[in-house]
């Protein structure tokens, strides 16, 4: 399974109208998302974004800070596209069941990077299941991984960058570390560990 946006290149940099920084009067807005190779067992994907380097990638927290949560997407569907947001769906539409859940600003949906000293890695992870999750209306980051124990079939990941230091020397060639996705049955054994409790707040 593969996960690729035409607004963010894996290993690259994120551009600005995806951050809290923006780019003139846009900002904040999500990135334009595509997959392909879906299991065809799938029952529905869901998609977390997260920092791993917060508050400062010398000394992350093992708490990643969570910029997105987005639940029980019908595997029909092929992407997501720029700017979306659940409650502007209509319960009749395709997507009319997808869920949105909260991220660490203490907001439903997506916020994007706010910039930092630092360069920090943001991680958009894709998941295809074996299930449709049954989790609240607006599920926290540690909800939607217990949920999904046990019924990941494949994984995917994308990559990208963020922060004052680079943004202001026009840097572009940041190449995060990892793979650019990751496939394979089960749960992660790497996303096990990690907790998040709604309402801490460690970095940005």
């Amino acid at each position: 399974m593969v996960l690729t946006s035409k607004g963010i290149s894996n290993g690259g940099r994120i551009p600005r109208k995806y951050t809290q920084d923006g780019q003139g009067a846009v900002k904040d807005v999500s990135p334009p998302l595509e997959w392909y190779n879906v299991p065809e067992e799938t029952v529905s994907l869901a998609i977390i974004m997260e920092d791993p380097d917060s508050p400062d990638p010398a000394n992350p927290s093992p708490n990643p800070f969570v910029h997105w949560v987005v639940v029980n997407i019908p595997p029909t569907m092929k992407g997501l596209p720029e700017g979306f947001a659940a409650k502007d769906v209509d319960d009749d539409d395709e997507a009319g069941e997808i869920l949105e859940g909260g991220n660490d600003f203490k907001a439903t949906g997506y916020r994007g990077p706010i910039p930092s000293s630092s360069e920090h890695r943001y991680e958009l992870h894709l998941y295809a299941l074996d299930t449709k999750l049954k989790v609240p209306k607006k599920p926290s980051r540690d909800r939607v991984l217990e949920a999904m124990d046990g019924h990941i079939l494949a994984e995917a990941q994308l990559v990208a960058s963020y922060g004052m230091e680079n943004a202001q020397e026009g840097h572009n060639s940041y190449l995060a570390p990892g793979l650019p996705h990751i496939s394979g049955p089960g749960r992660p054994e790497t996303m096990k560990n990690h907790h998040n409790p709604m309402g801490q707040i460690h970095g940005r």
